[in-house]
């Protein structure tokens, strides 16, 4: 009889664990603290009922309470350590994009006073090229010689030397047409 109710238990036990993959639904992850508690009190009563000689039930349950309590606690601990480490790893990360908006904002910054800078330079030539050459603002040279002495010669700036500009029966010295062609 005993052991046909031990069958039946053990029938009863893998139906029951069995059942649950069958199910379509989604299971849950067990916490650890879940997990602790099992293994704790699995190994509990297992110790339990090894230790107590004398009445095996009786140390079982008290191992199985008492390992479950111990690997609750050890569960418990696990969690609260990756609960910081994630909390930790989540501060790190928001402490780099910070730090990595301030770098770009601080090269943004920077781009734009070189921009100003330049734009500064070129105003200040062009400044210091209209007072050089006052003749030259609506982009008509006054005189040759003043185009000779320009920075970066009279070539650079889109224009021919005539020395003799004005004369007609000369073209240009190194040339060897002698008259205008105009």
């Amino acid at each position: 009889m005993k052991k046909v109710s031990l069958i039946l238990a053990l029938v009863m036990m893998l139906t029951s664990v069995l059942s649950n993959v069958a199910q379509a639904q989604e299971r849950k992850k067990w916490s650890p603290q879940a997990k602790g508690a099992v293994i704790g009190g699995l190994g509990g009563a297992a110790a339990g009922a090894i230790i107590h000689k004398r009445n095996r039930a009786v140390g079982g349950v008290v191992g199985g309470v008492a390992g479950a309590g111990v690997g609750y606690a050890i569960g418990k601990r696990t969690d609260n350590k990756r609960k910081e480490a994630a909390r930790v790893a989540a501060a790190n990360r928001a402490a780099a994009n910070r730090a990595a908006e301030a770098r770009a904002e601080r090269a943004a910054l920077a781009r734009r006073v070189d921009a100003a800078e330049r734009k500064a330079d070129l105003a200040a030539q062009a400044q210091k090229q209209q007072q050089q050459y006052p003749a030259m603002a609506n982009g008509f040279a006054a005189n040759t010689p003043m185009m000779l002495t320009a920075a970066n010669g009279p070539v650079a700036a889109g224009y021919l030397p005539n020395e003799s500009y004005g004369d007609r029966n000369k073209a240009y010295s190194t040339s060897e047409v002698r008259r205008k062609s105009w």
